[in-house]
């Protein structure tokens, strides 16, 4: 295979989630988040699992930062609790919080490497989830609130900031399915909380904007693009429909002003309420998009296909299809006037187990990173201005509703004594970034 080198700035980096790996749930003055109270909730999380303790990074964030140092991160993407900073979600500070993310950015500057830093990944405070959380939306101005307190603190030191990581999944599955804090089912509330959210991405762009007009703002889409079943007329017709009322909800407000006609005939009676200037309030000209990509849809006129012959599948089930990636990246490119693209979460899970040498032998993953990274290179050669990959996970982590059952990691945590353990896909990895190209991996 030819070697595929990457620009020299390239920003080679992995990628957690504060409930996923801090723990800590309780301490120093953190408050109740959503998460909190949903992985409490007996029958919610696999095997009962909850986030309190997690990968202990909160105690850990030392040894872990040492971890990215041997994987020779260029950057980190991480969110922060806000509940942690903001136990009530409005008004008084913890400075513990404050105190704690303050000393991880410190640290990773002084390891020079790049903090990506993410407002929220899904951890909303309990205390606004009971006056109506996302429904309401004074909690779109309580996020501005916190993003500016943010960036005030860390925006002197963290170049890039992202407001939400994936809102429909927030949407679908925290509000449709109920598979997700806080646990509802409710279409008319999910489109109500889906447009909050963007208002809330609005102001929390222009509160960043005010904080330090230097930093740069972004927002993480998660795609996964619906690709036909054939050549044929029909299964392209529905798969370009499924692509449209599934994916568009949040690119085509954010970067076109506008809902699609699409999403409106999809959700009828359940539209949120617009007011005035949202939709402009949403528009805001980013610095960046995060793209999230695991895998696709595959559509005929007659629904979505399970299974495809000759595929391999992870074990969330999620199909292994790296052209795929390309793909997408080339369509949102044509299709969008898009700022510079990170791809901020790229990753798969497998039953990783530890072999008698101590080692943790993940060839799968590293078939399948590998190939994805292929695949960006050749989308950036098609002229997608990609500028960073974040591997989805530095470390293997909370699951959110599969608990710890599912592995992501480039590192193999121990969950009874927090051992964090190097797979050959970390290892791996380390070299892609030491030679800024992907390399053939031998056993």
């Amino acid at each position: 295979m030819q070697n595929n080198k990457f620009p020299q700035d390239f920003l080679w980096g992995a990628a957690t989630a504060a409930y996923q790996v801090e723990g800590a749930w309780n301490e120093d003055g953190r408050g109740e988040s959503i998460w909190d109270r949903f992985s409490h909730t007996p029958g919610r999380i696999t095997n009962g699992d909850t986030g309190d303790i997690a990968c202990d990074h909160y105690h850990r964030w030392e040894e872990d930062i040492a971890l990215m140092r041997r994987l020779g991160l260029k950057a980190y993407r991480f969110s922060t609790s806000w509940s942690r900073v903001l136990p009530g979600g409005r008004g008084l500070i913890n400075p513990k919080g404050l105190d704690f993310y303050d000393r991880l950015v410190d640290r990773l500057c002084v390891a020079n490497i790049e903090p990506l830093l993410t407002l929220y990944h899904w951890d909303l405070p309990q205390t606004l989830q009971d006056e109506g959380g996302w429904e309401n939306r004074s909690t779109a101005h309580a996020f501005a609130d916190y993003a500016a307190l943010m960036v005030k603190r860390l925006g002197d030191r963290v170049k890039y900031w992202t407001t939400f990581n994936e809102p429909s999944v927030i949407t679908y599955i925290g509000f449709i399915t109920g598979e997700h804090a806080p646990g509802f089912q409710d279409p008319r509330v999910a489109y109500q909380v889906a447009h909050h959210l963007m208002v809330a991405h609005g102001l929390g762009t222009q509160a960043i904007r005010a904080a330090n007009a230097d930093v740069n703002a972004g927002i993480v889409l998660n795609l996964w693009p619906a690709e036909p079943a054939s050549d044929s007329v029909e299964d392209v017709a529905a798969a370009n429909k499924y692509w449209e009322k599934q994916e568009t909800l949040f690119l085509d407000p954010i970067f076109k002003g506008h809902y699609p006609p699409a999403v409106y005939n999809m959700v009828g009676p359940n539209m949120p309420k617009i007011q005035d200037g949202d939709m402009a309030l949403i528009a805001q000209q980013l610095d960046f998009v995060g793209i999230n990509f695991y895998s696709r849809h595959v559509i005929s006129s007659t629904g979505e296909l399970k299974e495809i012959e000759g595929s391999e599948y992870t074990e969330m089930g999620w199909e292994v299809c790296a052209p795929a990636l390309r793909r997408m990246l080339v369509k949102i490119n044509s299709e969008y006037n898009l700022p510079p693209i990170f791809i901020t979460e790229n990753g798969a899970s497998f039953k990783d187990e530890v072999s008698a040498d101590g080692k943790i032998h993940d060839p799968r993953r590293i078939d399948y990173l590998k190939n994805h990274f292929i695949q960006t290179r050749l989308a950036m050669l098609d002229g997608v201005d990609v500028h960073g990959y974040m591997v989805w996970s530095l470390m293997d982590n909370f699951e959110w509703g599969l608990g710890f059952s599912k592995r992501f990691g480039l590192t193999y945590v121990n969950y009874a004594t927090q051992q964090r353990v190097l797979k050959d896909s970390g290892e791996w990895y380390a070299e892609v970034i030491r030679k800024n190209e992907v390399w053939e991996y031998h056993t």
